[in-house]
């Protein structure tokens, strides 16, 4: 479990920095319609989202709250997976060493 935090921390020190980066130097309407001009931006836009996609519905499945899984939902759709890193961060913390508690939340 040390592993998993270590990395969901790099995850979300990783993507705090780009996110930064990205919204201190980029143009995100202008770099966006290029993007969604090529067809590997395309790809790689569908193959995000359904990794965010995919991503929620194990927060939904195992978060106790639907107020809750919808915001974290909400938040991988518009920091990704700061969002993502941060709330398997948070479980890991939560599940307090148990691999069964992270991964099933209210169900185990």
């Amino acid at each position: 479990m040390k592993t998993a935090k270590i990395i969901s921390i790099l995850g979300i020190l990783a993507m705090t920095a780009v996110l930064v980066y990205g919204f201190t130097v980029g143009d995100f309407s202008g770099e966006g319609s290029q993007l969604l001009g090529m067809p590997w931006g395309i790809v790689s836009l569908v193959d995000l989202y359904t990794g965010f996609i995919l991503f929620s519905m194990w927060i939904i499945y195992r978060e106790k709250s639907l107020a809750m899984a919808i915001l974290w939902t909400v938040g991988m759709m518009v920091l990704g997976f700061f969002a993502g890193s941060l709330y398997a961060a948070l479980a890991l913390y939560q599940s307090k060493g148990d691999w069964h508690k992270f991964w099933l939340g209210k169900h185990a």
